[in-house]
């Protein structure tokens, strides 16, 4: 597998708490759905696969196991959302105040 953010996979990401890991993935998110608003669907796709590697990584983060059917039905809502039919009938506001609330708590926690 070839991994866009290769640092991380290298196992950087393991050292993140949830909270931060949650942070980074709500970026990748925000851009693609910025791109999405400005009809780049290349840039907006390539945010969305950066966001659901994250998601991968936060999955095999042995310290996550409890959290798993959260953290896997995010990942469903999510992909539902920006590349599918949107059944769960998310919105860019609800994407970003989901994730506002991780990046607000690793901050706090810093």
């Amino acid at each position: 597998m070839i991994f866009q953010h290769k640092e991380l996979a290298g196992g950087r990401w393991f050292e993140l708490s949830l909270l931060e890991q949650m942070a980074n993935i709500g970026s990748e998110v925000e851009r693609a759905i910025k791109w999405k608003n400005k009809n780049n669907s290349e840039y907006s796709w390539r945010a969305l696969e950066r966001a659901l590697e994250l998601i991968d990584l936060t999955v095999a983060d042995k310290k996550n196991r409890s959290r798993l059917k959260e953290i896997l039905r995010m990942r469903e809502a999510l992909a539902d959302y920006l590349a599918f039919d949107n059944q769960y009938n998310s919105s860019d506001k609800s994407w970003q105040n989901y994730f506002y609330a991780f990046t607000y708590a690793a901050r706090i926690n810093k």
